[in-house]
């Protein structure tokens, strides 16, 4: 229960505050210097020529800012941001619906857009393409087909698994960038911001404590803020410290390495239950008793990233330094798991 308290904490924060801390032009927009800077130029570009922006498709890990990215490419653009869901389009008449309140140069902006049904997609491929909307009025013999034009938009898709987009969606996206997780110097940056932003007294040690530890995501970074500011008004005098924010997330039990209590248990499942692998996502998941999918989104990325699992064809694999992390020989783990 612990642990996913602390998940739940890490992965879902208060949209009111995280709307307040995100940044609404490219200037205020920290890390991701390369995306950035294309971004910029295909802003500029189709503001000199007068036209809306190409289709964009952004992907990676959840927190990077694909969402932000949206708000900030339609206001650089003047355009009015229409956001929705893949899963909330459950129907052909939702898109439909989407699709045509929107004016010329408006942005629809489709938040983990791989979960749409096929068959909805498929209408989205002469809507991106051609501006036109093929819908299917009544049903058997009365059915018919009526084209609707459409006004020129632009839609932002974003992704945390870009590989389950079909090639003829993933294709009519001219533009597709993909975000990478922040160094722990952007993310002190984005730290110090927010804790301007709301009134926080934080000295430059404790931004970097909570910086380094934040797993590279700045939605992280700022919840861990939130939390530890809490601590700090109960627990101190209200200023954060290097010391006041270790103690802080070791309460949340947040190592110096940014592991949770739930990425200490995959590695341990990993190494003591199954002898450092190779192991199913599905039989690691049951292991651990999280679902497949947010081990494969939330927490495999990170640990792969740092160097602590392997994917391989056969399952994943605990590495070197998984070992050293937990403090456990290779041979006595591969006991351990025949007992």
């Amino acid at each position: 229960m612990a642990e996913r308290m602390i998940t739940d904490v890490l992965a879902k924060p208060d949209a009111a505050l995280e709307m307040t801390l995100r940044p609404a032009v490219f200037a205020d927009f920290t890390g991701q210097s390369k995306v950035k800077e294309r971004l910029e130029i295909t802003v500029a570009a189709a503001r000199q020529r007068s036209e809306p922006l190409d289709h964009i498709l952004l992907n990676g890990p959840p927190g990077l800012g694909k969402t932000t990215l949206a708000h900030i490419l339609a206001k650089a653009m003047g355009a009015s941001l229409k956001c929705t869901s893949g899963p909330t389009i459950e129907k052909a008449g939702d898109l439909a619906g989407l699709l045509t309140n929107l004016e010329a140069g408006d942005v629809l902006f489709v938040d983990e857009i791989h979960r749409l049904q096929k068959t909805i997609e498929e209408y989205l491929y002469p809507a991106m393409e051609d501006f036109k909307l093929d819908i299917i009025i009544d049903q058997g013999p009365n059915a018919r087909s009526v084209r609707l034009n459409l006004p020129r938009f632009t839609l932002i898709g974003a992704t945390t698994r870009s590989g389950l987009l079909t090639a003829p969606l993933l294709t009519r996206f001219p533009i597709r960038e993909r975000l990478d997780y922040y160094h722990a110097d952007d993310l002190q940056t984005i730290v110090v911001r927010s804790a301007r932003l709301l009134a926080i007294e934080l000295e430059p040690a404790g931004a970097r404590e909570i910086a380094r530890r934040s797993r590279g995501t700045p939605r992280i970074a700022n919840n861990l803020l939130r939390r530890v500011r809490d601590y700090a008004q109960v627990r101190g005098d209200g200023r954060i410290t290097a010391a006041l924010a270790d103690r802080a997330l070791a309460m949340l039990e947040i190592d110096e390495n940014g592991l949770d209590e739930m990425d200490k248990r995959i590695l341990e499942a990993v190494i003591a239950k199954f002898g450092g692998g190779p192991v199913g996502v599905s039989s690691l998941a049951v292991a651990v008793g999280e679902e497949p999918d947010t081990l494969e989104e939330v927490y495999e990325p990170y640990l792969i990233m740092e160097g602590y699992l392997k994917r391989t064809s056969q399952g994943r694999v605990a590495t070197e330094l998984s070992y050293q992390k937990l403090g456990v020989k290779p041979a006595e783990s591969r006991q351990r798991a025949l007992l």
